[in-house]
């Protein structure tokens, strides 16, 4: 009876990013099925929250199961937070126009609702940014399991961290602890971040700030880059002196031992930029970088999803999905 209960019990799980949503149900065996659309960039402020609740519903449609059975929701999101009407909102500068008055993105938003339209929808919410969630997947489930001191980064969209200290995970007095892709790097570069911040890391290096200054995507720039291009080549080069920079800031600061690291542009580049990355981190500041590691996120692009889930679980699911690892993809 407990099993077949816990079997059809679902779970929801949320990935804001500024590029994507995603949309994941679960049940205690492992995910059912995940849905994407584009983040919206414009129309009334609410309509972020409209487009998750929609997706988790398509969700559970794909999966066939009914939606009145999704009560809890966990939410890995971009930030960062800020309070609406005593709730929590996003003030993403990758999502909210009204903020950095980019022409990517057509909207006048500030900051948007968020948990006041999700939990008008279902009766658990639990909200955080999302490198903080992708720390606890990896922590729960991935590539640094139970470690104590570790740093969970991702170069994508954005330049995002989370942090854990002595077997503590950091949330700060919003929420918004592990924004360190907003630390100023340059006081030379005309590199400008979504925030209003020239020179910071995430203006120097993030996929949608090069972007936006070099007039072609980065995966372009990137793909050329590991083609041998030359001027690519120094972009990609450069970028990734910036990012072990960042890691080596956050390393004496934090005295960590390992960074696991995700983001659409370590997953398809880490390969090769990791030495040049290594190199800059372990440059000097010996006794504080000497056998500090760089490890890939072992959930890959999914974990952010499999964060969220893990911020509503049930004792008795995680237990189950570590034995399992229900989001491994099966022969067939």
């Amino acid at each position: 009876m407990e099993t077949n209960a816990m079997n059809q019990s679902l779970l929801g799980a949320l990935d804001i990013g500024g590029t994507k949503i995603a949309a994941s149900v679960a049940n205690a065996d492992g995910p059912l099925a995940r849905v994407t659309a584009p983040t919206p960039k414009s129309g009334p402020p609410d309509t972020v929250a409209r487009t998750c609740i929609e997706l988790l519903h398509a969700a559970c449609d794909q999966a066939g199961v009914p939606r009145e059975a999704l009560h809890a929701v966990g939410v890995s999101s971009a930030g960062p937070f800020a309070q609406v009407d005593g709730m929590l909102g996003l003030a993403s500068p990758n999502i909210c126009g009204g903020q950095s008055q980019s022409h990517d993105l057509p909207n006048d938003w500030v900051v948007i609702p968020l948990e006041r339209p999700l939990k008008a929808q279902f009766s658990r919410v639990a909200i955080e940014n999302d490198c903080v969630s992708a720390l606890v997947a990896e922590r729960t489930f991935g590539a640094v399991r139970d470690e104590p001191d570790c740093v969970y980064v991702t170069w994508s969209t954005g330049i995002g961290f989370g942090f854990c200290v002595d077997g503590h995970v950091l949330h700060g007095k919003h929420g918004n602890t592990g924004h360190a892709g907003h630390m100023l790097m340059s006081d030379t570069s005309d590199a400008v971040c979504g925030c209003g911040n020239q020179g910071d890391l995430e203006a120097l290096i993030s996929g949608r700030n090069l972007a936006n200054r070099l007039g072609q995507s980065t995966a372009d720039v990137f793909d050329a880059a590991r083609d041998g291009e030359g001027n690519a080549r120094a972009i990609a080069e450069d970028a990734a002196r910036w990012f072990g920079r960042g890691l080596y800031n956050v390393a004496v600061a934090l005295d960590t031992r390992m960074f696991v690291v995700g983001g659409s542009v370590w997953q398809h580049h880490g390969d090769w930029l990791l030495p040049m990355v290594e190199k800059e981190l372990h440059s000097r500041m010996h006794a504080l970088t000497d056998g500090v590691t760089i490890v890939p996120a072992g959930l890959g692009s999914l974990v952010a999803d499999i964060g969220a889930f893990a911020q509503v679980m049930p004792p008795e699911w995680v237990r189950t999905w570590r034995e399992t690892e229900p989001w491994t993809p099966r022969d067939q």
